[in-house]
């Protein structure tokens, strides 16, 4: 007897799996939980109406877009969720007293809201700077790329001795505890300390009080000349840090800081005051120290001064290119450069092979030559 295998049709609620995968650019998301981790800090956790898996390298973060007041504002927050979970993403943020967006994010984002992102982008993550020992330093809510980072080794069981070293202001301010005490209690290579500055009224505190010093940071981790080290904080936190590994002869090639936020005010000075500083500036420079710089969609064209940005050169024309960080981390100023040189300063927010199919970022690229720009 000869048999007949027939097709089956699969059941009508399989389908196709259809993913793409995260790359950096402009992505709608949709917010789908919203966690009150303590009193004033809060996790949104995002998806894409198509299925996306959010790949990243841990310490990475987006650029968030946002209306506001009916103001377009552009905020980069720090990935606080781990890749190994890659079909959402998460960001983690503190309540700031008279902090225009992170409030408004507070009180007006909710379950379903939809809202574009841009990224991910980032030189400070632990892909990029692997070790067998590390020692990772929080500071409130610099919390969040180091969390990121460690729900990274914890769920993909890797093989790292971490030490992790977390300051906050008060007990009831320890973001993500329960969480970090839960990896701490699984793993045997996972070593957790938090320190807090001060206890209120009522509050019971057993660990670590006052500030991360020298001799707290031997007495918890005395082998911290002989690990990698990341480090996020405000800036007085991080500074206090770096000044004690000098002190003790760290090599700095093994220290990474998130700088983001913490950027000298002569390079984030807003891009008006550039464009007014270049007005007076343009009747002194000869057009034979002048390049040209043409908006191919707008068929606009104008002439830019020595250092001056092609983000500045557009602001001047009334042209708006979406900005952030204004020091080429972010990635949100990304264009097409069809023809032309220009000298790009980025840190680390646009990758090689966008370079080389000729995109630049706008914030941080000045002509070399007359350019053309696709937009």
């Amino acid at each position: 007897m000869t048999s007949v295998t027939e097709a089956v049709e699969p059941p009508s609620h399989f389908s196709a799996l259809n993913t793409r995968v995260w790359a950096n650019g402009r992505h709608l998301v949709r917010c789908v939980r919203v966690i009150e981790e303590t009193w004033d800090v809060k996790t949104f956790c995002f998806n894409a109406e198509q299925s996306i898996m959010f790949f990243f390298k841990p310490g990475q973060f987006v650029t968030l877009e946002l209306e506001i007041d009916g103001e377009k504002i552009m905020r980069s927050y720090t990935i606080s969720s781990s890749p190994s979970v890659p079909y959402s993403f998460s960001i983690t943020v503190k309540r700031v007293p008279g902090g225009h967006v992170s409030n408004w994010l507070h009180d007006n984002l909710k379950v379903q809201d939809e809202l574009a992102v841009h990224g991910p982008v980032g030189n400070f993550n632990c892909i990029d700077h692997t070790s067998e020992k590390v020692l990772l330093l929080s500071g409130g809510v610099g919390i969040t790329p180091m969390m990121s980072m460690a729900r990274w080794h914890f769920d993909t069981n890797a093989e790292i001795d971490i030490t992790f070293i977390h300051s906050a202001r008060t007990p009831r301010d320890v973001i993500f505890q329960r969480e970090l005490e839960h990896m701490c209690s699984r793993i045997p290579n996972f070593n957790l300390s938090v320190i807090c500055e001060r206890t209120d009224i009522g509050q019971a505190w057993n660990g670590y009080r006052g500030y991360l010093d020298e001799a707290k940071l031997k007495m918890i981790a005395p082998d911290y000349l002989t690990r990698r080290i990341f480090c996020c904080g405000p800036t007085p936190y991080m500074r206090a840090i770096r000044n004690v590994l000098i002190e003790n002869g760290f090599d700095l090639s093994n220290y990474h800081e998130e700088s983001f936020g913490a950027t000298p005010a002569t390079v984030t000075q807003d891009v008006l005051e550039q464009a007014e500083l270049a007005e007076k500036q343009a009747e002194e420079v000869k057009d034979a120290d002048t390049y040209t710089v043409d908006f191919a969609a707008s068929g606009k064209s104008i002439q830019v001064l020595p250092g001056e940005t092609v983000h500045a050169a557009a602001s001047r024309l009334g042209l708006n290119i979406p900005k952030a960080c204004g020091v080429g981390i972010c990635g949100t100023c990304k264009v097409l450069k069809t023809s032309g040189e220009v000298d790009i300063q980025h840190n680390g927010g646009i990758t090689e092979d966008d370079l080389v199919e000729g995109y630049i970022l706008s914030c941080c690229s000045t002509p070399l030559s007359n350019i053309t720009i696709e937009g």
